[in-house]
Order: C-alpha cells, then sequence, then structure tokens
C-alpha cells in the first residue's frame, strides 16, 4: 500500500523557499542546481499566493456574512 503524502502547509513551504533563498543569496547551489531550485521556488511561490487569495476569499466571506447579521 503506497503512504499518502501529506499536504504541505503554508508555513511548511514558506521554510522550504525561504531555504532555497537563502541558499540563493549565499552562493550554495552549483549551477546546475540552480535553474531546478529557482523552478522550485516558482512553484512553492504559486501554491503560497493561491493559499493566501483562498484565505482572502474565505476571510471577506465571514466578513461579510458578520456585517449582515448585524444590520
Amino acid at each position: 500500500m503506497p503512504a499518502t503524502k501529506k499536504k504541505e502547509t503554508y508555513s511548511e513551504a514558506m521554510a522550504r523557499l525561504e531555504k532555497i533563498v537563502s541558499q540563493i543569496d549565499n552562493n550554495e547551489l552549483e549551477i546546475d542546481m540552480l535553474a531546478e531550485k529557482i523552478k522550485e521556488a516558482n512553484g512553492i511561490i504559486a501554491f503560497c499566493s493561491d493559499k493566501l487569495t483562498k484565505a482572502d476569499k474565505e476571510i471577506e466571506k465571514l466578513l461579510s456574512e458578520k456585517r449582515e447579521f448585524e444590520e
């Protein structure tokens, strides 16, 4: 039975992104790995952006419902 991969949280993704950025800033990556890590970073950024957009929409919905309830 294959193990199911746990969904990554926003915090975990940000930690991975911060590590990649640090590696790039400190010239820790060989040129062969640089393109790979940049692709990975772009994927992480898209994931985090999507999470933030969904959270923003949910907050707006909750605030809207609260305003309607108070009226």
